[in-house]
């Protein structure tokens, strides 16, 4: 037995399943997920342009060197292979080279949200045992002596600054550290079923979930979706506004562009309008990821009309239903029309999308080759078109476990390693999915059966809403009833005439009964660090009406 294979966990996918064979995807027994970034030396991109943005450009040679650099100095830590390090990194090139430098020394990163508050990195260094961490300087103060209590976290390295005040005992700042190490590495020796990278869920039912990625998961992402969808060459520059430590984005930013010797753009900082626009004037990427939330208020901005987006020629959204109204929006802002996925952390990136050349506005898309979709009934049998029933997921970027998580694991991650997602779904005649709301969200009103979902996408359509949430919600007397949350593109009607105007739009457009009872007017919808919208955070808002207010 080799070391490799003596550290190979157990995909239960195996890796001649329907999806592998569909797009003939073979890779060796050793395998290490750096090559996705080191081939393109081999490919003769070294002096390409890799990555791009406010902190400068940096050639494909360059970043497998600095890469390398950050290997050596995580072996020089005392790392083990197979220990992890938690990253909590906002999108700049420091980002892609230490995480590749970890994988290639046989590391496991852990890439964090940087919304993260202490306790709940406290939870991620204490759950994986990360004894090493890298952050950005304005993060460093986030590791403090609750976030460090009962963990084995003894390093920090610091990347982009200065540290500042926390509670870790040894500081590196990278800059001069990385210095002192050479830039080649030869790749760790790790079997293609090895970790190679964790992402943790929002934890929005519960504590969050460690969700393995091994080191096949990334190639499979590329050959299955980017392959088919995106069909990126060498001269593409991606621009993701999700952040890299986002399932969507890792893959936008670095999976996708990196295996075919294209560019990355980067922006770090909070992604306001103003700034996105200003970065694809001036860096002229072809390739847009974004978000419905996203689109949304880029087509709503200031200086939107005034923007140049001449250079994109395919933009992407995901993680969210897409309305009518901000596919219709974007086109008219951009010539554009955006090109909808539907995809998850377990699974790595999408597996429905629409086609630029086939698509029906408000499906998640057709099957992507590669991922086996399946729809079954609470018995676990196989529905037919037009038959709603939950969606079973397989390919193998599959995740093979939550870790620590025995019990969900089991729940979610079925024989065979067929992920259950718990969404409904329908399919129609042509293939395309459409998103029917979370199998358990079915709530009874007025002695009727609702979706909210169904309810938030009608408010969603209305020309005077930018942008919506609606939840089911227990009376005093313990009936359900239905309250939403919206935001509207203007103050021209009074709240009382906007709820009204609201019911009767959705008394109109379905069955009268499904309007929401109770309509709450925002300035904004809090947003998650992943760019959706927080729906715990709106739910509380909805229990404390006192801190709802007005438009």
């Amino acid at each position: 037995m080799t070391l490799a294979s003596s550290r190979e966990i157990a995909d239960q996918v195996p890796a001649d399943s329907a999806g592998a064979r569909e797009i003939g995807f073979l890779i060796p027994e050793t395998y290490n997920a750096s090559r996705i970034l080191f081939d393109n030396l081999g490919r003769g991109n070294g002096d390409r342009l890799a990555l791009t943005g406010p902190l400068g450009t940096v050639t494909y040679a360059e970043l497998c060197a600095e890469a390398s650099r950050w290997g050596h100095g995580l072996i020089s830590l005392g790392l083990k292979r197979g220990d992890r390090v938690l990253m909590f990194l906002d999108d700049t090139p420091a980002y892609p080279a230490a995480f590749f430098g970890a994988v290639r020394a046989g590391f496991v990163p852990l890439l964090i949200n940087t919304l993260t508050p202490p306790d709940l990195l406290q939870f991620y260094l204490a759950d994986s045992g990360a004894t090493v961490a890298v952050a950005d300087t304005e993060f460093s103060a986030r590791f403090d002596a609750v976030a460090c209590k009962d963990t084995a976290l003894y390093t920090l390295i610091v990347v982009n600054g200065e540290a500042g005040a926390h509670a870790v005992s040894t500081t590196v700042m990278a800059k001069n550290w990385l210095a002192n190490f050479p830039a080649e590495l030869s790749e760790a020796d790790t079997h293609r079923n090895e970790m190679a990278f964790w992402m943790y869920s929002s934890g929005s039912t519960g504590r969050p979930k460690g969700i393995v990625h091994l080191q096949h998961d990334m190639a499979y992402s590329d050959q299955a979706f980017a392959q088919n969808f995106l069909k990126l060459n060498s001269d593409d520059i991606c621009f993701s506004v999700p952040k890299m430590f986002f399932a969507y984005g890792f893959g936008n930013s670095v999976t996708f562009p990196f295996s075919v010797g294209a560019a990355t753009l980067l922006l770090p900082g909070q992604p306001k309008p103003g700034a996105i626009f200003e970065a694809i004037g001036r860096y002229r990427p072809t390739i847009f990821f974004g978000l419905p939330t996203l689109y949304t208020s880029l087509t709503k901005a200031e200086g939107a009309d005034k923007a140049d987006f001449s250079s994109l020629r395919m933009a992407i959204s995901a993680a969210e239903v897409l309305s009518s109204e901000v596919f219709n929006g974007w086109k008219k802002l951009t010539g554009l029309e955006i090109m909808e996925g539907l995809g998850s952390t377990e699974v790595l990136h999408i597996y429905l999308s629409n086609r630029i050349e086939k698509k029906k506005l408000g499906a998640a898309g057709l099957r992507v080759p590669g991922y086996e979709i399946a729809l079954k009934d609470s018995d676990g049998n196989e529905v037919g078109d037009n038959t709603e029933g939950i969606l079973w997921v397989r390919g193998d970027s599959n995740t093979p476990l939550y870790w620590n998580r025995p019990d969900k694991s089991a729940e979610t991650i079925r024989e065979g390693g067929w992920i259950y997602t718990g969404d409904r779904f329908v399919r129609d005649a042509d293939g395309f999915y459409f998103f029917r709301g979370r199998a358990d969200d079915l709530v009874k009103i007025s002695g009727q059966w609702v979706y909210p979902l169904e309810v938030e996408l009608c408010l969603a359509e209305h020309p005077d809403v930018r942008e919506c949430a609606v939840f089911a919600a227990e009376l005093p007397d313990r009936r359900m009833t239905l309250k939403a949350v919206v935001v509207m593109n203007s103050a021209a009607n009074s709240e009382r005439e906007a709820t009204k105007l609201l019911q009767d739009f959705v008394k109109t457009k379905l069955l009268p009964y499904k309007y929401p009872r109770e309509i709450k007017f925002v300035g904004e919808l809090p947003k998650t660090g992943t760019g959706k919208i927080d729906r715990l955070v709106l739910m509380r808002m909805l229990v404390s009406k006192s801190s709802l207010r007005g438009r």
